[in-house]
């Protein structure tokens, strides 16, 4: 049934992106990375921990790519297109946003403005955030998703990382074009945000380096942290979650052992936090089969970005 699911979306997104521009060479590299053992596993283990009818029924989505070669990415992924609203998670965007703005001279990364941003990934930090939309500017984020350059929202792949209100109360000012979403996501672009900072493309190596730097040391121990320290306490993560009522996302690059993964998490659910929890456990588990860490991005190398 899954696999039926799978090349629904594929066949739609194919369609959707007819006389659309060729996708980012990245996003090509990562899906021609699927890898059919990781992805039956993948399944075997949502099957064991009793998902297998929240995935049918488009409850849960969920993208892992190994980067242990980054040159060489396997991926396996589970409704991997569908879009859900993802609270907090998408806060990454903005801090792609603020690096691009900062690269470009508009703003300056003073301790001010690192301090803001540290606080709304690490704390997620809703006042944190929207001062960082109102310095980079509301339009800024998402035309900055959908530029050629990222591509990180593409009509194309049914969406994917969108920012379209300030955290916390008020309207929303954009919503994103397909599903009408406020803060958005899909797996699969999440994943290939991921990917592209652990291999240096978001912005410059060395700003990718500097926002690899702030997702880490996250100050929230639940969902993905909780569930993977209490197994593995040496376990680097670097990441970013979110929570609204029953929407639950998780994130994050994991580096511990010799390996390094991604790992992407959308859940629509009551127990949704819960199932975050259990499936890092076991999406560990499947990367630990992998070989050794052959090379990646070491956020404590090189000097912090506009240093």
């Amino acid at each position: 049934m899954w696999r039926r699911l799978a090349m629904v979306i594929v066949f739609w997104s194919v369609g959707a992106g007819l006389g659309q521009a060729a996708l980012p060479a990245d996003a090509v590299a990562l899906r021609d990375a699927a890898d059919p053992a990781l992805q039956a596993r993948l399944e075997e283990r949502l099957e064991a921990l009793h998902l297998g009818g929240s995935v049918e029924a488009g409850q849960l989505s969920i993208a892992l790519v190994d980067v242990t070669n980054p040159d060489r990415p396997r991926l396996a992924q589970v409704n991997g297109d569908a879009m859900l609203y993802a609270a907090s998670l998408p806060k990454i965007a903005i801090l792609l946003a603020a690096f691009q703005r900062i690269d470009e001279g508009a703003i300056a990364l003073d301790d001010e403005t690192r301090d803001l941003m540290t606080r709304m990934i690490r704390n997620s930090s809703n006042t944190a955030a929207t001062e960082m939309i109102r310095r980079v500017g509301r339009n800024y984020i998402n035309d900055l998703l959908r530029s050629p350059r990222y591509r990180l929202y593409d009509e194309s792949l049914n969406g994917g990382l969108w920012v379209g209100k300030e955290y916390g109360r008020g309207s929303a000012y954009q919503r994103d074009p397909l599903h009408h979403l406020s803060h958005g996501a899909t797996a699969f672009q999440v994943a290939r945000f991921y990917y592209l900072l652990e291999t240096g493309q978001l912005v410059s190596p060395q700003s990718s380096r500097e926002m690899k730097r702030i997702l880490g040391d996250p100050a929230i121990s639940h969902k993905f942290v909780g569930g993977l320290l209490g197994e593995v306490p040496e376990a680097q993560i670097y990441r970013k979650s979110g929570t609204w009522r029953d929407w639950h996302a998780d994130s994050a690059i994991v580096e511990h052992d010799g390996r390094t993964y991604i790992a992407v998490g959308l859940a629509q659910n009551p127990s949704g936090g819960e199932w975050l929890k259990r499936l890092i456990v076991e999406l560990d588990g499947l990367i630990m089969d992998g070989p050794i860490r052959t090379a990646g991005l070491d956020p404590r190398l090189d000097t912090a970005a506009g240093q």
